[in-house]
């Protein structure tokens, strides 16, 4: 086997994983306990210089 068809396997196999581990734990995140004060700080923040139009 070449280098090349090692991490093709490795890509197709455990890389898959991986990445789709990764990308369950990242849209998880924001959603986990300890994260709603921050979450609303985030959303709230286009507002922090709002003066209501005036």
């Amino acid at each position: 086997m070449t280098f090349y068809e090692t991490l093709r396997h490795f890509a197709d196999s455990w890389g898959l994983l991986a990445m789709m581990v990764m990308f369950l734990t990242l849209c998880a995140w924001p959603f986990r306990p300890g994260s709603k004060a921050r979450n609303r700080a985030a959303a709230n923040l286009i507002f922090k210089d709002s003066d209501d139009g005036e």
